[in-house]
């Protein structure tokens, strides 16, 4: 009997939108700043919550520098752009043609959203559901936010497929329980490659198909 795909689950920044260079930019300036002893910090922190880079980079006497990194991060959020990740669109529309539900899962904020919707208005038409950072209890690796997507569409894990770029993503949705694609737009493939059942580099050459068969 041939699996139904219920929902299509996806990370917002390098699965939606390509501005993992953009982040890369941001925090290599503020790493240089206060952490001018760990050159490419910035590469270290790729995938992590605000949360976790703070109570892991910027504890301590930098505790105070908190606020000000903040600040600047909401400002560069505000000015950056969001382009699309190659056939996504075309992607979500198929998805939709066959009756999938799609949702993002991301680990940014309300304000973080208010910034991508005013940069991109059609932005809420093409998904069913958007959870962010203050619908979970827990950050990624912990599969609290996708178990919580999954509800959403009343769906089993083994219903759902999740995308994702960041090693904490890519375990989060294995902890789920859920198949997962793994976009190769933030870590090169081989590496990302042990976390993922299919690593793409973007949505061109992929469709409903592939994502059912991936199902089993």
């Amino acid at each position: 009997m041939e699996k139904k795909l219920k929902a299509a689950l996806f990370d917002l920044d390098g699965v939606v939108f390509d501005t993992e260079p953009q982040y890369t930019e941001f925090w290599g300036s503020q790493c240089r700043e206060f952490h001018p002893e760990r050159p490419n910090l910035e590469q270290e922190i790729k995938g992590q919550t605000l949360t976790q880079i703070y109570d892991k980079y910027f504890n301590g006497a930098l505790v105070a520098q908190r606020p000000l990194i903040t600040s600047r991060l909401n400002e560069f959020e505000r000015q950056m752009k969001f382009e699309y990740i190659a056939g996504i669109e075309r992607l979500i529309g198929e998805l939709h043609a066959n009756g999938v539900g799609t949702a993002v899962v991301t680990s940014s904020n309300i304000a973080k959203m208010e910034a991508v919707y005013d940069k991109r208005p059609e932005f809420k038409r093409l998904f069913d559901e958007i959870l962010t950072a203050e619908d979970f209890e827990r950050s990624k690796p912990d599969p609290d936010c996708y178990l919580k997507a999954a509800l959403r569409f009343g769906a089993d894990s083994s219903e759902c497929i999740v995308f994702e770029d960041s090693f904490n993503g890519l375990k989060s949705g294995r902890a789920a329980r859920m198949k997962v694609i793994g976009l190769a737009t933030t870590n090169p493939a081989d590496a990302i490659a042990p976390y993922s059942d299919l690593v793409i580099t973007n949505y061109t050459s992929i469709g409903y198909r592939h994502c059912l068969e991936l199902l089993g």
